[in-house]
């Protein structure tokens, strides 16, 4: 039995080398690319219309901008321009810019003031006529969307009239964002400033 050893040995080294030898085949981890980022949609025409964005968005968008605002009383603000912009065909993104800009992203600071709830500047023209009065947040924006409708249509409301002033627009004379400029409002770039908030806020999501 002995002289079959030496021959048995060189077949095991031999094995084991080419073995060390042979590269171990590494499998290629799969690349993973990020998901593509949706186009950000674009800005709204028509004041008429369906909002994109959802409550949350919204809310967070202005308190990015002002972190010192009351996140929960934006969080209310921003349901109720869903809520009640759904209810009379309003655009809630338009009527929440605009907000937005009327009273600096709730910081206010102007002739209104926060404990008015007039989120539009309605009827605020000068020291002397520094604008309505609204007995709560859900009246304020209620009256803000009539407003707008006014201007965007001349379909008939669908709740009882909060809005004074909602009788000095001349039904559907401002369809569109552009249309505020100058009637709304009489700054030339009303309009534009509008339209900066909402890709902003598209930007945002």
């Amino acid at each position: 039995m002995k002289r079959f050893l030496f021959p048995v040995t060189i077949i095991l080294v031999v094995f084991f080398v080419s073995c060390a030898a042979t590269p171990i085949a590494r499998e290629t981890p799969p690349v993973i690319s990020e998901p593509e980022r949706p186009p950000r949609p674009p800005v709204p025409a028509y004041i008429m219309g369906t909002g994109l964005m959802q409550p949350t968005d919204m809310s967070s968008f202005l308190l990015v901008i002002n972190p010192g605002a009351d996140r929960e009383f934006v969080e209310k603000l921003a349901r109720l321009y869903v809520e009640e912009a759904a209810i009379e065909g309003v655009n809630h993104d338009i009527a929440f810019a605009q907000m937005s800009l009327e009273t600096g992203f709730l910081r206010f600071g102007n002739l209104v003031t926060p404990e008015m709830y007039n989120f539009a500047g309605l009827g605020a023209i000068s020291p002397e006529q520094h604008g309505l009065s609204f007995p709560d947040p859900r009246t304020g924006v209620r009256a803000h969307i009539q407003h707008l409708k006014a201007y965007g249509s001349d379909e008939p409301l669908m709740q009882e009239l909060v809005n004074p002033r909602f009788r000095f627009v001349r039904r559907g004379s401002a369809p569109t964002i552009r249309g505020l400029a100058g009637t709304w409002a009489a700054d030339p770039n009303y309009a534009d400033k509008i339209h900066d908030i909402l890709e902003r806020l598209y930007d945002s999501v």
